[in-house]
């Protein structure tokens, strides 16, 4: 029989390159315990470990704090300017149907009467444009 001159794979995973090996432990009161998890928690980390490593290390911590209202505000908002988008096309779709099936001195008697509504809205959307610079000034940039 040939001898086999191959590595036996003893299975298992790979060993780390720089293996963390060294241990410590502290104790903590209700108070300071408390304030951590509080910080961890704002970190978005998974892993209390590697928190407490960044924080010893001074490595970037980061802390997402999520205020719904705002989250809410913007949502709507979203959603306002895009149905004043599909306005805008709905404006000009009509603005054809009234050349094409009208005379166009009926089209722009029908064309005046929108374009009063339409000066109406636009009040509207800028006093919206004032109320959301309002609170981007005196909520979001703290």
């Amino acid at each position: 029989m040939e001898k086999m001159n191959k590595k036996k794979n003893k299975g298992g995973r790979k060993p780390k390159l720089n293996p963390a090996q060294n241990r410590y432990m502290f104790r903590l009161t209700d108070e300071e315990n408390a304030k951590f998890l509080s910080l961890f928690d704002k970190s978005g980390m998974d892993n209390k470990a590697k928190f407490i490593v960044s924080l010893l290390f001074g490595k970037e911590m980061k802390t997402v704090k999520i205020d719904k209202g705002t989250v809410d505000f913007y949502m709507r908002l979203t959603s306002f300017h895009s149905q004043y988008r599909s306005m805008g096309v709905n404006y000009n779709q009509i603005v054809k149907l009234l050349y094409r099936h009208f005379s166009e001195r009926k089209a722009a008697a029908f064309l005046y009467k929108l374009e009063k509504q339409t000066t109406e809205m636009v009040v509207l959307f800028k006093k919206v444009v004032e109320i959301t610079e309002e609170f981007d000034r005196n909520y979001l940039k703290k």
